[in-house]
């Protein structure tokens, strides 16, 4: 490995691209997650695929490692670079490339993120439904097979991206999938690359699915005292075969986290939050069924946001619950755990989940992605408490195990990282 010599290669190269400075290395020596940080040994700042491919084929000259970086909100610390390695910071490469509104595609660089590209297609009647609550880059969304509130409908990364451009580690420069909707041509190379987290290529331009904006999205809320209840509410939707867009489960910390953090006034009780699309005459009949069916179970305060400016308040206020769950403690780190279990085997997951949480005597509010079976704890610990923080990693070591024994996995949708390697091992076995 020679530094030296590939950053005076890169300096040579890409003069206004490279930056060694102090600001720089710890902007990018972390995520948000709770593993320490990592300082690169310099940050580079490519502007297309070609300066991609030269980028890695200096390092693989120099026998220098890769780490890329894309808008840093990968909660599992897959943004902090591996030791004595180069940062590829991907955010120049945010380029909307090409949209084709008949066909309800688009292609776009690794580095534009779900916002930015949403903002531009919505005057066309499109959006990106891919929805993992941070507003994360396309590129860092394909390397971990993102998914989000929106998965119950549209699905997760692997369901909404067409085809790839991507580059080796030798800078050799790739295409997988094109813009056709499906193909039998030879491997699957593009399911491949999605959720490999840089471990195969770097992902450098994105084909995506788009989709028309929902007719008359509606959002509603019901509130529970008893989280199995609340769970066997799920179960009974999704078993009716209501089309649900989104449901979302805060309990009752989540619910109190996110009402200080968001101003929300919503009652402090375990609560789902779901959205209907369709007529309104379609989703009228949808919600009945729903209000029926907590009623039964127990459920109340059963109510409808109808003005937009209350349904992006409460979706934001969802989408926010992390950075709640932190305020809640100040001088804090929030360990985030993600599984996902058949959906039959939710209510006890979580129930089991509950009491482990109880015992702990840790503060960790469950929010979850209940129409699939996925859900996470907030666990706050307070920074320098290496009690806590070893509390904390019995709670998820427990978490994952019964999630495997249920038949689910270790990561519904935040990745492997740093911190799961032996989750991996042991859903899968030593082969991988």
């Amino acid at each position: 490995m020679n530094t030296t010599s590939l950053l005076n290669a890169l300096l040579s190269q890409f003069p206004e691209q490279l930056d060694q400075s102090k600001y720089a290395l710890e902007q990018h020596s972390g995520d948000e997650s709770w593993h320490p940080k990592q300082h690169p040994i310099a940050v580079i700042y490519p502007t297309s695929t070609q300066d991609v491919s030269n980028i890695a084929s200096l390092c693989h000259q120099h026998n220098v490692a890769m780490s890329i970086f894309g808008a840093g909100t990968s909660v599992e610390g897959q943004s902090i670079p591996a030791p004595d390695s180069l940062c590829i910071d991907m955010s120049r490469m945010n380029k909307l490339l090409n949209l084709h509104t008949d066909d309800q595609d688009c292609v776009v660089q690794a580095g534009l993120t779900r916002l930015e590209l949403n903002a531009q297609v919505k005057d066309q009647g499109l959006f990106f439904p891919v929805d993992p609550g941070a507003n994360a880059s396309i590129g860092g969304m394909c390397a971990t097979r993102a998914s989000g509130t929106n998965a119950v409908k549209f699905g997760t990364m692997k369901h909404n991206v067409l085809g790839l451009t991507a580059v080796s580690a030798d800078g050799t420069i790739f295409h997988t999938g094109g813009r056709a909707r499906k193909s039998a041509s030879g491997y699957d190379l593009t399911s491949l690359l999605i959720g490999s987290e840089g471990t195969l290529a770097i992902i450098t331009e994105v084909t995506l699915r788009l989709q028309g904006i929902p007719e008359n999205p509606a959002v509603a809320t019901v509130q529970f005292q008893n989280l199995e209840a609340l769970t066997q509410l799920v179960f009974q939707v999704l078993q009716v075969g209501i089309p649900i867009a989104r449901i979302e489960l805060l309990d009752k910390p989540a619910i109190t986290a996110v009402n200080q953090y968001a101003q929300l006034q919503l009652q402090e009780n375990h609560t789902l939050f779901f959205e209907f699309h369709g007529s309104l005459q379609y989703i009228q009949e949808q919600t009945n069924t729903v209000e029926a069916l907590s009623k039964e179970l127990g459920g109340s305060h059963f109510s409808w946001a109808t003005q937009q400016e209350d349904k992006n308040r409460l979706w934001k206020a969802r989408h926010n619950v992390l950075y709640a769950a932190k305020a809640t403690l100040p001088n804090s780190t929030v360990w985030t755990t993600d599984v996902c279990v058949p959906v039959s085997a939710l209510a006890q997951c979580i129930l089991d989940t509950h009491e482990d949480i109880q015992n702990s005597g840790l503060l960790a509010p469950i929010v979850g992605h209940v129409g699939d079976g996925n859900f996470h704890l907030l666990i706050v610990i307070p920074n320098n408490d290496e009690d806590a923080m070893q509390q904390a990693n019995t709670l998820n070591e427990k978490l994952i195990h019964r999630a495997l024994t249920m038949g689910g996995t270790c990561t519904g949708e935040h990745g492997i990282g740093k911190g799961k390697k032996h989750g991996l091992i042991e859903e899968h076995g030593n082969g991988v």
